[in-house]
């Protein structure tokens, strides 16, 4: 491997760019390192986020890649961890700075439920749920968020 040397420009732009990598069994298994990283994430360096905003932006890269693997009677969840509290079907989501981030839902029975966590705490198990039966059309959240990081036009 060659050793090649980078400008302060150069070194400044790849410690601003999201970098991720996973690895699969299949490879059609879709990831986030597969989807494009919005212009206004990748703008702003990690180091001049607070980590309640730059976990706020990949998760929403992850929700929003889950959802485009699901078909049109499921919706997002999140599964719990650590504890037996259920699921919460994600209906929103934000972050407070520095370091919260906030999921905010209804569990399994219809009940309104809100997750505030700390971002070095954060453990976040995507599930795919039924829609609810009186809904004609599963909602995506991810697309909602996604338009929140989106390139601004």
């Amino acid at each position: 491997m060659e050793d090649q040397i980078k400008t302060s420009a150069e070194a400044a732009e790849a410690d601003a760019l999201p970098r991720c990598h996973e690895v699969h069994c299949d490879d059609a298994t879709p990831t986030p390192a597969k989807i494009d990283v919005p212009k206004k994430v990748a703008a702003k360096p990690a180091a001049q986020k607070s980590p309640a905003q730059w976990a706020y932006e990949r998760l929403i890269l992850y929700i929003k890649k889950f959802e485009e693997q699901l078909d049109n009677t499921q919706e997002v969840a999140i599964g719990f961890t650590g504890g037996d509290a259920g699921v919460l079907r994600i209906e929103g989501m934000g972050y407070f700075d520095p370091d919260m981030v906030t999921f905010y839902g209804s569990d399994g029975a219809g009940g309104r439920t809100q997750l505030i966590q700390h971002v070095s705490q954060l453990n976040v198990m995507l599930r795919a749920l039924p829609k609810p039966a009186e809904k004609p059309q599963a909602r995506r959240i991810g697309f909602r968020l996604a338009q929140d990081i989106a390139d601004e036009a």
